[in-house]
């Protein structure tokens, strides 16, 4: 845990010189999931609780991260930008609002969503 939290605070010192002429860090998880953080939004600390690690808005299990990294670029997997689904997926699919709670399509207003269906997860604008 010692050297994990050195290496944390070794990060954070260098952040700003690492990440100059780079857009984003980019965190990796042992699952292959890709999540990254735009470097001009990212908050003075760094919180590290136990057994997580919190940087701006993501929470990640340090037991799953595999590595991290700065890139010119987000990286970030598992929303798809493109709802192509057929009409009978689309029926059954579950929607969600940006904290995580359920709602029906009847109670989708404008703003962002995440459409669940069986085979894939997608982020839609109602506009």
């Amino acid at each position: 845990m010692k050297k994990l939290f050195l290496f944390l605070t070794l990060m954070v010192g260098t952040l700003t010189a690492q990440a100059d002429g780079y857009t984003y860090l980019t965190f990796e998880t042992t699952d292959g999931a890709k999540t990254s953080v735009d470097v001009s939004s990212l908050p003075v600390t760094i919180n590290l609780d136990n057994s997580t690690l919190t940087i701006g808005s993501q929470t990640f299990a340090l037991a799953d991260l595999s590595k991290m990294y700065f890139s010119t670029q987000s990286e970030t997997t598992g929303i798809s930008e493109e709802l192509r689904v057929n009409s009978e997926e689309f029926a059954s699919a579950t929607f969600y609002d940006l904290q995580g709670h359920k709602v029906t399509k009847e109670q989708m207003k404008k703003g962002v969503y995440i459409v669940k269906t069986t085979s894939k997860t997608y982020k839609i604008v109602i506009r």
